[in-house]
């Protein structure tokens, strides 16, 4: 086994970097002193880590340019994308150092023998984090600002391909004051990530990737009886209603479905439309998927750009593949291009139906599956009719109606009405059934990781 990791550019297929794995004495010893600086940074006051994490924001945007090449260089999300999550993540920043004083503030109840009862939420030590490639900086400061404001320790084991934006992440966390090895980036394979997990230092794990690594992550975590927060795929259901503004459902849904590269857990990914608009739905969509020109991620003409890796293409287009074989139709895209480059154009299917991979599986890239349904009754059916719970959305001029239906209705952790959405810092973020469980952003993320510790008082 080589103990290199090469990150390659998927524009062109050349090789960016080349990096050396850490050993399993390496790790140990930044396992042990991440845990050092953990128990000098929890005895620090809260305001002191809000400066410090709102210094991290700023640092991010004056690190724009450089990180969002980086960024784009290695994975290969459009320029402007990559500019978007800077300003996002610099969004979480702030509104953290803002809010992350009220989160943390002790509770007091009364007790019913006439004592007082407080409750504090305290840090708990190391947190690790094992993230993606598609969203090479937000995946990171999500778990990581929020930790920190906890006043835990951060492990980061980073996807191979982002090798360099990982390493980046963390020399500006120090170049706005985080102290040395608070944030310790780890170079590491599959193997010592198992050793990292039962290191007795590390007390809490996140992922953010598929259900498979997910229920792996989370048993050997569980075997050591650490706690885990899990941010899995998704195929998330988009559902277009007959009273729907179709400009704004075909606008709104050709984003959801192509933002990223179409790389994105909580993208629009099923379009299940009433039969009563679905021809005129489909005639716009298919136009609009058909027109976004592929191309270097770097120029402002391009709209795609390539799939982050190779293998990543073949198996979406395997997943295309298989769903034609089982009755699915292509309306634009479905085949790999010619050139360098791991492009893959904006695809369409409909006779979408269960048993295919467009209908049961997360196709993780430009890839749309068209579902006709005969109403509102039947669309919300289909669209709850998968083992993923993550994200949705529902377009109709009817707001209570949508609201009535997000909130009893659609069996997931997330629903956009009327529009298509990420991320914002003061909202949970996460998902149900097989996309995981635990949530990301505002005081639901920072206090995941937490010692909610019960003092009682008598007397």
């Amino acid at each position: 086994m080589s103990n290199q990791i090469t990150t390659i550019n998927p524009s062109n297929g050349q090789q960016i970097n080349s990096y050396t794995l850490q050993t399993k004495a390496e790790v140990k010893e930044s396992i042990e002193k991440c845990h050092q600086a953990f128990l000098n940074w929890k005895a620090t006051s809260i305001e002191e880590r809000s400066d410090i994490i709102n210094s991290i924001g700023k640092k991010l945007k004056e690190n724009e340019d450089s990180l969002s090449d980086l960024m784009t260089t290695e994975m290969g999300k459009l320029l402007k994308h990559s500019k978007q999550e800077i300003n996002l993540c610099a969004g979480i920043c702030e509104w953290t150092a803002k809010n992350g004083a009220a989160e943390f503030e002790d509770e007091e109840r009364d007790l019913p023998d006439g004592g007082k009862g407080i409750i504090s939420y305290l840090p708990i030590g190391v947190i690790y984090g094992i993230q993606p490639w598609n969203f090479p900086l937000y995946q990171v400061i999500r778990y990581s600002i929020a930790s920190l404001m906890a006043g835990n320790g951060v492990l980061l084991k980073h996807a191979s391909n982002v090798s360099g934006t990982g390493l980046r992440i963390q020399e500006i966390f120090e170049d706005a004051g985080l102290p040395k090895d608070l944030f310790t980036v780890l170079l590491i394979d599959h193997d010592i990530s198992d050793e990292v997990i039962k290191n007795d230092l590390v007390r809490g794990v996140t992922l953010t990737g598929s259900p498979s690594a997910g229920k792996i992550i989370a048993e050997k975590a569980g075997a050591a009886l650490k706690k885990t927060v899990m941010e899995l795929g998704s195929n998330d259901a988009y559902i277009v209603l007959e009273d729907a503004d179709l400009e704004v459902a075909i606008r709104s849904c050709v984003a959801g479905r192509t933002y990223n590269n179409g790389e994105t857990c909580v993208a629009a990914k099923r379009f299940i439309v009433v039969e009563e608009v679905y021809d005129e739905f489909k005639k716009g969509f298919v136009a609009k998927m058909e027109s976004l020109k592929y191309g270097d991620p770097k120029s402002k003409d391009s709209k795609l750009g390539p799939m982050a890796r190779e293998d990543l293409r073949e198996d979406l287009h395997e997943q295309v593949l298989k769903s034609v074989e089982k009755g699915a139709k292509v309306l634009c895209g479905g085949e790999i291009p010619d050139g360098e480059g791991f492009y893959y154009p904006a695809t369409v299917l409909e006779n979408v139906k269960k048993g295919q991979p467009a209908y049961d599986d997360e196709l993780f890239g430009p890839v749309a599956s068209l579902i006709k349904v005969k109403d509102e009754k039947e669309a919300m059916k289909v669209a709850n009719d998968s083992k993923y719970g993550l994200g949705g959305g529902i377009f109709t001029k009817d707001q209570n109606r949508a609201i009535e239906l997000a909130k009893h209705h659609f069996d997931t952790g997330m629903v956009y009405i009327n529009g298509f959405g990420l991320a914002v810092p003061n909202m949970p973020f996460g998902g149900v059934k097989e996309s995981g469980y635990g949530r990301e952003h505002g005081g639901f993320g920072m206090k995941e990781f937490v010692n909610v510790k019960a003092i009682q008082v008598k007397g």
